[in-house]
């Protein structure tokens, strides 16, 4: 199955927002892939829309932007802060 297809039986819908070009998206998605998540991935570099949405659902104009059902975790930062944390497994599993 292809990582990007979000299909966590069950869990919260991850959804990334990211650019070809960012390479704390590809840790973002390396992290998740190594917690045997799955997402579905926005290219905000490929649909101007998008990005605009990002923005306004996120307040914040960089990528990775990540969201865990309707929970803005962030960047790939906050992720591994909630992590380390112990918040983010919570998250995965439940969602907000």
């Amino acid at each position: 199955m292809n990582p990007t297809q979000s299909d966590n039986a069950g869990q919260p819908e991850i959804v990334m927002y990211t650019s070809a070009t960012c390479p704390y998206c590809v840790a973002a998605k390396n992290f998740l892939a190594s917690k045997g998540q799955k997402w579905r991935e926005v290219r905000i570099d490929l649909d101007p829309a998008e990005r605009e949405r990002m923005v306004a659902r996120a307040k914040r104009t960089s990528v990775p932007q990540i969201f865990i059902g309707e929970e803005h975790v962030g960047g790939y930062d906050d992720m591994i802060a909630m992590h380390r944390d112990g918040r983010l497994e919570a998250l995965l599993e439940f969602g907000a």
